[in-house]
């Protein structure tokens, strides 16, 4: 399995609002934490999270996470 790209060396942390939403986990799509189709020909998918209103998220954007979507303090370590 390729690697995926490191857009960010650092977590996206939002208030986010409610619904689904789609993690890029290639780190091509140029709308970073989410998935544009960027990932298309690849390997990578981008995987799915249902966020409840108003919760605080840390998205991983150097998609070194052991934890996707979220940020596990991985691009502190690399």
């Amino acid at each position: 399995m390729s690697e995926p790209e490191c857009p960010q060396n650092s977590p996206i942390v939002v208030s986010e609002t409610a619904g689904e939403k789609w993690w890029c986990a290639c780190g091509r799509s140029q709308g970073q934490p989410f998935c544009d189709g960027s990932h298309a020909g690849t390997e990578f998918q981008p995987l799915c999270v249902e966020v409840k209103d108003g919760q605080k998220v840390a998205w991983c954007a150097c998609k070194k996470t052991g934890n996707p979507p979220f940020c596990d303090g991985s691009h502190s370590r690399s």
